[in-house]
């Protein structure tokens, strides 16, 4: 279809080698080759980004609204032109089936479609004055450049909300992107570069995450960070922006647990875990996790997600049929084995899976436990990977509980058949968000967000603009 290309930084609205001229390999995960390389910056290149998106947000913070909404929506027409080749790279890079990454181009061309149209929605407020000759203005302005952090999980998916969002508002960017996967993630930003965004508005490096992080974050250039990771990390750059009062949205981790009560459809609870449960392989950050299952439909419910499971197609993700890739690097596969083996050491019983696909690319079986303990380490920690644990409860509080009890809260699911149960789930969960009797997030028109260890602020709906705008306050007397 296409040859995998090396990749440059883009900095300055020039696509550009590391000034030291460092570069560091990409790998296919299904076949384990060596596919291309990517400019390695250091502190030189980032000064070159810091001073190009300084400039630019100049430019750009003056460009008005509504053209910045016109070049977005052509952004993301390009992007939809040349969805083949995206998802050939992503798959290439990632590991996720070709399907999958087709999807993920479209999705981030809408969530392009609208921040675009969110853009020409920054309202501001009059209020009204106490005396008369005064009048007084809230108004919305954007809050400067922004560094953003990304992870391989979704390479697209994970840019395209933090750069939309920073673009409508007035804002430029310096994306980190993962090293993992460069390619997909530079061709979204060359669909912006294509449209017309002003030189030094988009920047793009890769390089060591922590030194990149350390030294933009500080930096008085940058006024808004954005990081898509784990809770450690996502702990430690929200600290380090705490310290220099920059502004930073989190979304970290989560660990989602998946309520499904008696009254459930069986059929579709099953059909829609297990769907959610192994796409891109369990490495998603919303993936249900801790199925928490009521009694009297366990046994039905076990059998048939094990069959579910079974069922799914592993390998190669550019080859007809497969609905599940590779997982992204050789590090999580003794991962996997060690929480499965710890899990079964607890008391936990393997249903299906468990173990290495061949000996070459990271393949790993779809894999069900159920009956595992709290004390056991994948009840604690989130497995990013295709396993699920299937646990019983008997009564609502019981539910309620296990799916409070970790210090996550990012994504949660529930299946029932009673509105009442519904309404008390939706207030009684910690989560930044639930979803009843369907998969019903992510949509770019929706918030996306946790709470609790999983971080702050939103990434999607109309509130996630507001992390990117300055309140200021005029009053002014005729």
């Amino acid at each position: 279809m296409h040859s995998y290309p090396d990749v440059k930084l883009f900095i300055n609205g020039e696509w550009r080698d590391a000034i030291g001229g460092e570069t560091i390999d990409v790998s296919d995960p299904a076949t384990e080759e060596v596919i291309g390389k990517i400019a390695h910056a250091r502190k030189a290149d980032l000064d070159l980004a810091l001073e190009a998106a300084e400039k630019g947000f100049k430019i750009w913070r003056d460009t008005s609204p509504f053209d910045r909404s016109k070049l977005m929506r052509k952004a993301a027409d390009l992007l939809r032109q040349r969805v083949d080749q995206i998802a050939y790279y992503m798959t290439r890079e990632q590991g996720k089936p070709l399907a999958q990454s087709k999807m993920e181009v479209m999705g981030a061309a809408d969530t392009i479609d609208w921040f675009a149209e969110e853009a020409r929605r920054t309202y501001g407020q009059i209020i009204p004055a106490r005396m008369s000759g005064v009048s007084q203005m809230a108004i919305k302005l954007p809050v400067g450049p922004v560094a953003a952090f990304t992870p391989w999980n979704f390479p697209l998916n994970q840019v395209v909300r933090k750069l939309s969002a920073a673009l409508a508002t007035g804002c430029s960017i310096i994306v980190k992107a993962p090293e993992e996967t460069p390619a997909s993630p530079a061709e979204l930003i060359r669909a912006f570069i294509d449209a017309g965004v002003p030189a030094g508005v988009v920047n793009l490096v890769y390089g060591i995450p922590a030194e990149i992080s350390e030294y933009l974050i500080p930096h008085p250039v940058i006024r808004k960070i954005s990081f898509t990771g784990s809770t450690p990390i996502g702990k430690h750059l929200a600290a380090l922006a705490g310290k220099h009062m920059k502004r930073a949205t989190m979304e970290l981790g989560g660990h989602a647990p998946v309520m499904i009560f008696d009254d459930a459809d069986l059929e579709k609870a099953i059909e829609v875990t297990a769907m959610s449960k192994f796409r891109n392989a369990g490495q998603v950050c919303v993936a249900p996790t801790r199925f928490l299952v009521q009694d009297g439909i366990a046994d039905k419910f076990t059998a048939g997600f094990v069959k579910a499971a079974q069922a799914i197609k592993v390998g190669n993700g550019l080859e007809d049929g497969v609905t599940m890739g590779p997982l992204a690097n050789e590090r999580r596969i003794p991962a996997m084995e060690a929480l499965i083996q710890d899990a079964i050491t607890h008391g936990g019983e393997l249903k299906t899976g468990g173990h290495r696909i061949g000996n070459k690319g990271h393949f790993f079986e779809p894999t069900v436990l159920s009956e595992v303990p709290t004390s056991a380490k994948i009840m604690n920690d989130e497995p990013f990977g295709p396993i699920a644990i299937i646990n019983r409860f008997s009564h609502y509080d019981d539910a309620i509980a296990e799916a409070n009890r970790l210090p996550f809260g990012l994504a949660s699911y529930a299946f029932t058949g009673s509105v009442k149960t519904a309404h008390a789930l939706s207030r009684q969960v910690e989560a930044g968000m639930l979803t009843i009797n369907h998969n019903g997030l992510a949509l770019p028109e929706v918030p996306f967000g946790g709470i609790k260890d999983s971080g702050y602020g939103t990434e999607g709906g109309s509130e996630a603009t507001e992390a990117y705008l300055e309140t200021r306050f005029v009053s002014q007397m005729s």
